[in-house]
């Protein structure tokens, strides 16, 4: 043998096997080249000659090996193909679409460390959730399972759920639509895919985003072939008078511009509706947090004054429950749900039954309200004690952007110093903040600071604002 083996005293079958198909594997044993004979490898390794014609029984039957007459085991075929060592060609895979060749895996979203101060966008705070109440739901949704057929359900989505998600949305936004309307989905991000499936034509359909936006949305649409344009906005929201007149999908996030903060005005998002109208454009309405508003009466939503079916209305329980029930939903007019739910079928064709048939019992019971009030009031005092600690303490540098709802607050810089870098500085003193230009899509990059609302409670917001206050203070103009 060309190269030494390591045959344990136990386990030795597998031993054998599993170290002669690596040689094979990665080329140490070339195709067409004889394996010793069984005899004598037993005897070089000290091993029962019935131990090694197994293991070369077991190449055999794995196509490794074939048995030739007079010649005794050959190796079959070989060469570099090892899973741990595959060759990359310059530039990433060619078999791969030219998209995802290269790039970093995505991190999964928990896998930070804790921080002394978790002021992250996004997070909501699952400490107050009512979870004995979920439980007895679920338990309850899982005894309605006996007896019933196990099988596939509609790729829209439970009716219950349906329904109870129609009466939700139609009694706090009011959000024309009925369960006919209604598809569920594994959060918000799906219902972004399945609208990129079934309204982009690759290399054609122009889409327009707000500027800054949210990055996994036009991920979705560029990743169908759609070419997508930044819009900027201002403190009324998306400057319609900026999307191409070309533009077929218009994005946005009208009640709480995503990270800005800012509400669409009235007469903006007449102008949008108009413009869909006019242009034969379709507008994707995210509202990722609008149950939070602590001020005023809450706008209209744009699918509520929509009069040409032009607007898709997406919604998600990760803010006002937890991430991890991954359920969202979408209403969409009706020409285009045949579609929907084709393209669905496709996929994963339908959400979990148990966690569908649970939310339905949380909304149709009162839970989901009543959890959604207290989160409002906790989520509420804690913004007011985060502004009184900023204007307190950072008030000199930072200027927080005009916004009355959802679960995060931006700041814009007054002083010249990167927010890349007091993003840095705050994490070696154990706070978690972000930087308001990361979400930029143009070449525009706001200089400023996002601070999330669900990792840290109102009692310690002025510890935490005052930590920032001392960082900033080094970077004071002179």
């Amino acid at each position: 043998m060309a190269f030494p083996l390591d045959i344990p005293s136990r386990g030795r079958l597998r031993a054998l096997h599993g170290q002669l198909r690596a040689a094979i594997l990665d080329g140490r044993l070339r195709a067409g080249q004889a394996l010793p004979s069984t005899r004598s490898l037993a005897a070089s390794l000290d091993l029962s000659r019935n131990t090694v014609v197994a293991a070369y029984d077991l190449l055999l039957s794995e196509g490794y090996v074939s048995s030739r007459h007079g010649v005794g085991y050959v190796v079959a075929h070989a060469g570099p193909t090892q899973p741990g060592a595959p060759r990359m060609a310059a530039g990433g895979e060619r078999r791969l679409q030219p998209r995802w060749r290269d790039g970093p895996s995505p991190a999964p979203l928990g896998a930070l460390p804790p921080a002394r101060y978790d002021l992250r966008v996004g997070v909501p705070d699952t400490s107050r959730f009512p979870f004995d109440a979920w439980r007895k739901l679920s338990a309850r949704a899982l005894r309605s399972f006996t007896g019933v057929p196990a099988t596939y359900e509609g790729p829209g989505g439970r009716e219950a759920l349906r329904e109870a998600i129609a009466g939700h949305v139609s009694f706090t936004r009011a959000v024309s639509c009925s369960a006919a309307d209604v598809m569920v989905t594994c959060g918000a991000q799906q219902a972004f895919d399945l609208l990129a499936r079934i309204l982009v034509t690759p290399g054609r359909t122009l889409v327009a985003v707000e500027d800054p936006g949210y990055p996994p949305l036009s991920a979705a649409f560029e990743g169908m072939g759609a070419n997508v344009v930044p819009v900027p906005v201002d403190e009324e929201g998306l400057i319609v008078e900026r999307i191409p007149a070309d533009a077929r999908i218009i994005y946005v996030t009208p009640s709480h511009q995503f990270p800005s903060g800012m509400a669409m005005s009235p007469s903006r998002r007449i102008a949008l509706l108009e413009f869909a109208r006019r242009h034969d454009a379709v507008i994707v309405e995210d509202d990722y947090d609008g149950e939070f508003r602590y001020g005023g009466r809450p706008l209209d939503a744009l699918q509520t004054l929509d009069r040409n079916a032009s607007v898709f209305y997406v919604g998600t329980f990760s803010k006002s429950l937890f991430p991890a029930l991954r359920l969202g939903y979408l209403v969409a007019p009706g020409w285009a749900m045949p579609a929907l739910r084709r393209v669905r079928e496709l996929g994963d064709r339908h959400n979990d039954l148990l966690a569908q048939d649970t939310l339905a019992l949380f909304i149709a019971e009162g839970h989901l309200a009543r959890h959604v009030r207290k989160m409002r009031r906790i989520y509420a005092e804690r913004r007011e004690a985060l502004l009184d600690g900023l204007a307190r303490h950072a008030g000199d540098a930072l200027c927080p952007l005009a916004s009355d709802a959802g679960l995060h607050v931006a700041v814009q810089l007054r002083w010249p110093v990167a927010a890349n870098r007091l993003v840095e500085e705050a994490l070696g003193k154990g706070m978690r903040i972000e930087a308001l230009g990361n979400y930029a899509i143009g070449e525009a990059k706001p200089n400023g600071l996002l601070f999330g609302l669900g990792g840290v409670p109102a009692t310690r917001m002025e510890e935490a604002t005052r930590v920032l206050g001392k960082l900033l203070e080094p970077h004071r103009p002179s």
